[in-house]
């Protein structure tokens, strides 16, 4: 029951317990009790609203950044990721592989205010030994979530 229920959170977080039940074929109390246990365990670590800044007048900024790091003694990346992930500016950090250690992404009002994050305090970090700023132009799909309209052919037909 706990990966069904999973799987329909994190597509819908707003599902109600009742709904929930029902889809599931359990009791209320069950989900619930299920729900309180995952949130105890640190398996739901929060419920989050996705939005479409776009369709907004809020102007923001997406970036990911690719850092490379010098992993410390006794500490890994933890250390210096754990620095970047106190930065309110920063939404995600990742560790990876490939060419780059670690990816973070954030927000910002505008690309000149991502700029100077990166250079001013990310580059500057003990540890770091380059990034790379990445920025989101136009965002298809996130978390699973088609955000744009498929395109459809609006011309006439011509016919013979």
């Amino acid at each position: 029951m706990r990966e069904q229920v999973l799987a329909i959170i994190e597509k819908n977080s707003r599902i109600n317990i009742k709904e929930l039940a029902v889809i599931l074929g359990v009791e209320e109390i069950d989900i619930a009790n299920e729900l309180k246990a995952m949130e105890e365990e640190g398996i739901i670590c929060g419920y989050h609203t996705m939005i479409d800044w776009e369709k907004t007048s809020i102007e923001k900024v997406t970036a990911l950044i690719e850092v490379r790091i010098t992993p410390q003694r006794g500490q890994g990346y933890d250390k210096i990721a754990e620095r970047i992930y106190k930065y309110p500016e920063v939404n995600s950090v990742y560790l990876i592989s490939g060419g780059y250690d670690l990816l973070v992404t954030l927000e910002g009002k505008s690309l000149k205010s991502v700029s100077t994050f990166v250079s001013d305090k990310l580059s500057t970090l003990e540890g770091v030994l380059s990034t790379a700023t990445h920025f989101i132009l136009k965002k298809y799909k996130d978390h699973g979530t088609i955000l744009t309209k498929k395109y459809e052919d609006t011309r006439e037909k011509v016919t013979p």
